[in-house]
């Protein structure tokens, strides 16, 4: 079989260039993965383990990857909305250099833009209303905060690197500058009236206590926000703390993909664009641990702190510079065509985390519960794992009869 990774692509809708970039599809894919795997619950296989020694310290390991952290920190689970968003900066570099060489104008490209926008922010809430009585209006998934940030993204795509990192840093500064500026809590705030235990540890004081969870400035925002929409009932907080105003540093976030896809698109050797990205990593993830060790902006997720949109985006650069290397530079790929197929097609794979995850579970369940006793707690987890092999097999089949699915 052709190693489909170095295939031209003629898929006019692609967002590469002719020649596809091994370590972006891959990462892509990679990315993709996690999510999908979410299935086979492994969050859940420190309760399947009892005792100590190195079993259960493994199972303790896997279930905290493969889990959000509460507040402050960061989990491989963690880094799947990032790396979707870092990646769609990415991309966009790419698709800038192929729609340029095939003539489009910077009207037609921004209007495309516009479009996808739209269509991300609009497929966001419809997945997130499946199932609901009216429709759930939320800007805090994946899809719609990216969709909120991307037309500017492209506004701010033709500056040059340097350029971009102004950009990035006053993005972040001001997103910084409107959450200090905002009234930290009172000693008395009524924390558990917004779903937060009073006594809850993740509780900062001081500059710290302006990114409490569900008691600052975006939260302030959102029970303005989203009570502009019909709801079933009045909006008071997110449950796990999540706000529509973070796509103002997933912004960041992306930008700092695309300053990742200049240096991929340059015309720099192999060992500079290396030298990029792994600088580029290695600056963000020393500025975060700076602001977040001073007490100035913790490093949060859910609220994606300027700190988080560095350390995130810092870990990005590098897992990114280590495909690179691998894959293009090294030439070693073919270990990972499994992830391309997902990668090559990644809105399908994301709609179908929503809409084909149930169904196909609940399709193999006689199949699988007629090994329940051999297989016992294990169960949830060869539902999931068969569940993901059938989603792949689509993606496979999407991949093999050339049907990619563009936004």
């Amino acid at each position: 079989m052709d190693n489909p990774i170095n295939k031209p692509t003629d898929n006019p809708a692609s967002t590469a260039p002719r020649m596809r970039v091994a370590s972006v599809d891959i990462y892509r894919g990679m990315v993709m993965f996690l999510m999908l795997a979410e299935v086979m619950h492994l969050d859940k296989a420190k309760e399947t383990v009892t005792g100590e020694g190195w079993w259960a310290s493994l199972a303790s390991w896997v279930t905290f990857h493969t889990s959000h952290v509460p507040w402050r920190g960061c989990s491989l689970h963690d880094m799947i909305q990032p790396s979707f968003s870092f990646l769609v900066g990415t991309a966009m570099a790419f698709s800038l250099v192929a729609r340029s060489s095939r003539g489009q104008s910077w009207g037609s490209m921004f209007g495309h833009a516009i479009l996808r926008s739209v269509i991300l922010v609009s497929l966001g809430i419809f997945l997130r209303s499946m199932g609901k009585p009216i429709v759930n209006f939320t800007f805090d998934d994946t899809l719609t905060q990216i969709g909120l940030g991307y037309w500017i993204l492209f506004l701010l795509s033709r500056l040059p690197s340097r350029g971009l990192i102004v950009a990035v840093a006053i993005v972040l500064i001001g997103y910084w500058a409107v959450f200090v500026s905002y009234p930290a809590p009172p000693s008395d705030f009524p924390y558990q009236q917004y779903g937060v235990p009073a006594d809850w540890p993740e509780h900062y004081q001081g500059l710290g206590a302006h990114f409490n969870k569900n008691s600052n400035a975006a939260w302030a925002f959102d029970r303005w926000w989203m009570n502009l929409f019909p709801r079933e009932k009045e909006f008071l907080f997110s449950g796990g703390g999540y706000c529509t105003l973070s796509f103002i540093p997933t912004l960041a976030t992306m930008l700092l993909g695309l300053i990742a896809g200049k240096i991929l698109t340059s015309e720099r050797p192999p060992q500079s664009k290396q030298a990029g990205l792994w600088l580029s990593g290695l600056l963000c993830v020393l500025i975060a641990l700076m602001v977040d060790g001073l007490g100035l902006c913790p490093i949060v997720k859910r609220i994606w702190t300027p700190s988080w949109a560095l350390w995130s985006g810092g870990l990005c650069f590098a897992w990114l510079a280590l495909l690179n290397l691998v894959c293009d530079w090294g030439g070693y790929k073919s270990w990972g065509w499994m992830f391309v197929v997902i990668g090559a097609n990644s809105i399908v794979a994301y709609v179908m985390s929503w809409v084909l995850e149930e169904p196909i579970q609940k399709a193999i369940a006689p199949f699988v519960g007629s090994f329940r006793n051999q297989l016992g707690d294990l169960i949830p987890f060869v539902s999931g794992a068969l569940t993901l092999l059938v989603m792949w097999l689509i993606l496979w089949f999407l991949y093999r009869k050339r049907i990619f699915v563009r936004i």
